[in-house]
């Protein structure tokens, strides 16, 4: 099995979509969770990130469906939110391969007009109307998530902190 905890920091968010809470971050409820919640657009499918043993799947209390998996022995990511689930308990998945869908419909072509335009091209989160709750854990305790996946760095803004443009130069002529 390939080394789990030497992939921290480069493993990729298992759904497109923008994360609306980090980790113990309140929410407008004030509500804390160990976990990230993370916007997405509807019916947006959720892989797993890195290879995995499937644990857990199906409805859980409120959190609609679930999936438990185990990238490693005493790891566990849980995904909260989905609509549907695929696999079977036991089942072993590749690194990239899907786990569920984000519940909601896509809107029909005909939405897909000025205003849906104007509100992308002003951000927002235009039409990111489903939210997927993403936990690690090792052994009972929680861990950030934002130390394991790569979210999504801003090459501008990294050139400015390292001091080197986007060709890795250091700007001197």
């Amino acid at each position: 099995m390939a080394d789990f905890e030497g992939a921290q920091g480069s493993l990729s968010l298992p759904v497109l979509g923008s994360v609306l809470h980090r980790y113990d971050e309140p929410d407008a409820a004030g509500v804390r969770r160990p976990g990230l919640v993370i916007a997405t657009s509807p019916a947006a499918l959720v892989t797993v990130p890195w290879p995995a043993t499937i644990r857990y799947r199906g409805p859980l209390l409120d959190y609609g469906n679930v999936m438990i998996v185990e990238p490693a022995r005493g790891y566990l990511m849980i995904f909260a939110g989905l609509a549907q689930v695929f696999g079977e308990t036991g089942d072993v998945l590749a690194a990239g391969e899907p786990v569920g869908l984000m519940g909601g419909q896509e809107p029909p072509a005909q939405e897909f007009g000025a205003e849906f335009v104007a509100n992308a091209a002003a951000g927002g989160g235009a039409g990111q109307t489903e939210t997927l709750y993403v936990e690690l854990r090792k052994g009972k305790e929680t861990l950030d998530p934002t130390e394991w996946f790569v979210m999504n760095p801003i090459v501008g803004e990294a050139a400015n902190e390292t001091g080197r443009n986007a060709t890795g130069q250091d700007g001197t002529e």
